[in-house]
């Protein structure tokens, strides 16, 4: 979460709300907001789902354990679920790859004639899929 903190800014310029929940109560987010120094700069909201209902809701609730998976979702204002990535709950998520796939979801929304290949970021070359690009998209890239 220190990342995200760090780069808050970025997300605010792209019109992107960052809200972060877990199953931990709002007493124990202040107090790792409070003394955890690499959240002093967290200005997102901290949401707190001790009961789990969110996490089944997003499919990351694991029920043998009762904690939450990692999970990160993109999910448009018309509450369109645009991209979703799972992780293993000691495995932290990047947040370079998350603010690419926020630009990309962006670039199409825009451009919906066009596809961004492996990697794209603003002002990469973009794709225009059709029956005419089946098999050639290595030729397409150059």
């Amino acid at each position: 979460m220190s990342d995200l903190a760090d780069r808050h800014e970025q997300f605010n310029s792209l019109e992107a709300e960052l809200i972060t929940v877990s199953r931990d109560t709002k007493f124990v987010h202040l107090a790792w907001q409070r003394d955890e120094k690499l959240l002093e700069k967290a200005e997102f909201l901290m949401g707190s789902d001790p009961t789990g209902e969110v996490a089944k809701l997003f499919g990351v609730y694991d029920e043998q354990t009762g904690l939450a998976l990692r999970g990160t979702f993109i999910i448009s204002p018309e509450g369109i679920l645009l991209a979703s990535e799972v992780n293993f709950y000691n495995v932290g998520r990047n947040v370079d790859e998350l603010l690419r796939k926020i630009k990309a979801n962006l670039h199409v929304a825009r451009h919906s004639d066009e596809a961004c290949p492996v990697n794209w970021d603003t002002g990469d070359k973009t794709l225009k899929p059709s029956e005419k690009m089946v098999g050639k998209v290595f030729e397409a890239m150059k």
